[in-house]
C-alpha cells in the first residue's frame, strides 16, 4: 500500500500518521539515471491513478524480521536523529518495510523469496508527514539504493494488484505521468543529490515535510557531528 502522499480531505480528521516507507530504486547503468515508479489502481481510493514509488505502511511483522546486513552506520544515525523516540526494532523495520513492499508490488527480490533483507545498502533521503486533516495520515521514509546494488533484475519485475505500468523515468522527472506532489518533491532532492554526488553519499541530509502551525515547511535532519 504506497504511502508517498499529501493530499488533503475537506474533512477534518484526527489521526495519527502511522509508519511507512518507500523506496527510490535507481538504475545506474545507462548514460541517464531512472527510478522506478508505478501507477495505483483507479479502484483505490487513495491516490487513485497516480505514479508512486514502490512502498507502503509499516507492519508489526516488519519489527521481528530477520535481516542479512543491518543499515550502514551514517543511515541509521540519520535515522535515529529524525525519530528518536522509536525503539530501534521499530526503525530496523522501515528499512525491512520498504524493501518488503518493493517485492510484493514489483517482485523484484535477491534470491527466489523475501528474506534477510539487506538493509546496508538503503540510504534515506527524505521523509513525509501527511498533515492533519487527512482522512489517513502516513509517516513516510524515502529510502533509495542502487538496482545492482540490490541484485535484482529489472526484467524481472511484475505488475501487481497495487501497482501497474512499472517503468524507470529519467531521474530528473517525467512530465508526461500524473505524480502526487510529493513524490515529485522527494525524486527533485534524489536528482539534486545524485547531480552532485553519482555514488548517492550514505550521509547526505536529508529533508523533511510537514507542516507546522498551519503552514508547509522543510526541515533537515544532518549526521551529528558529535
Amino acid at each position: 500500500m504506497p504511502a508517498n502522499d499529501m493530499v488533503s480531505s475537506s474533512r477534518p480528521v484526527r489521526q495519527r500518521p502511522r509508519d511507512a516507507a518507500a523506496i527510490l530504486l535507481i538504475d545506474r547503468s545507462g548514460a541517464d539515471k531512472t527510478v522506478l515508479v508505478g501507477r495505483r489502481s483507479v479502484r483505490h481510493a487513495f491516490m487513485p491513478d497516480l505514479y508512486v514509488f514502490p512502498g507502503g505502511r509499516r507492519d508489526s511483522a516488519d519489527n521481528r524480521t530477520p535481516i542479512g546486513s543491518d543499515y550502514h552506520p551514517m543511515t541509521e544515525q540519520l535515522l535515529l536523529a529524525a525519530v528518536g523516540s522509536l525503539a530501534a526494532r521499530r526503525v530496523r523495520g522501515l528499512g525491512v518495510c520498504a524493501l518488503r513492499e518493493l517485492f510484493e508490488e514489483t517482485g523484484l527480490v535477491k534470491g527466489r523469496s523475501f528474506s534477510n533483507p539487506d538493509l546496508s545498502i538503503l540510504r534515506y533521503v527524505a521523509r513525509a508527514i501527511t498533515p492533519p486533516g487527512n482522512v489517513r495520515r502516513y509517516d513516510t521514509h524515502f529510502f533509495a539504493c542502487f538496482i545492482d546494488e540490490l541484485g535484482v533484475d529489472r526484467e524481472m519485475m511484475s505488475d501487481s494488484s497495487e501497482l501497474s505500468d512499472l517503468r524507470f523515468i529519467d531521474i530528473a522527472g517525467d512530465i508526461s505521468i500524473k505524480m502526487p506532489k510529493i513524490t515529485k518533491t522527494v525524486l527533485a532532492d534524489l536528482h539534486s543529490i545524485v547531480s552532485s554526488e553519482p555514488s548517492l553519499p550514505f550521509g547526505s541530509a536529508v529533508p523533511c515535510y510537514l507542516m507546522r502551525n498551519g503552514r508547509f515547511v522543510r526541515d533537515i535532519v544532518e549526521e551529528s557531528k558529535s
